[in-house]
């Protein structure tokens, strides 16, 4: 399954900041993909659950973000 992301998520991955257009869900047994427009470079990527994260925001609760390892 795939979904299109309106409005689309700002997120922080492996090569820097980008905006995530679209999720796909391959199933219950893998990770979902995030589908990241990197800002700086404008390459697409896509990217496992453990490799994205999204933006600090404190009024949602989200004091830190992770690194990404």
């Amino acid at each position: 399954m795939m979904l299109q992301l309106d409005p689309q998520i700002p997120m922080i991955t492996p090569k820097g900041k980008g905006q995530c257009i679209l999720v796909i869900d391959y199933s219950e047994e893998h990770d979902l993909k995030w589908v990241v427009i990197q800002d700086d470079t404008g390459e697409v990527w896509a990217w496992p659950n453990d490799k994205v994260r999204g933006f600090k925001n404190v009024t949602m609760g989200r004091n830190s973000v992770s690194k990404i390892s």
